[in-house]
């Protein structure tokens, strides 16, 4: 299980790199669009994407 989780961060890693190194100024904007948002939706956004990718799992397996 350990091997998976360590295989599931390099790919996490490997996706959320992907935006910035090919868009940096469109990347940028959209982090400075972030660091606007209350706690509040921040932690809504959180959910939700928790909660999808959750749901992807699942469905995947």
């Amino acid at each position: 299980m350990w091997q998976e989780l360590g295989i599931a961060l390099c790919l996490m890693l490997v996706l959320e790199g992907i935006l910035p190194f090919l868009f940096p100024q469109r990347w940028r904007a959209a982090f400075s669009q972030l660091l606007q948002l209350s706690d509040r939706q921040l932690r809504w956004m959180g959910l939700v994407s928790m909660l999808l990718g959750t749901a992807l799992l699942y469905l995947l397996r």
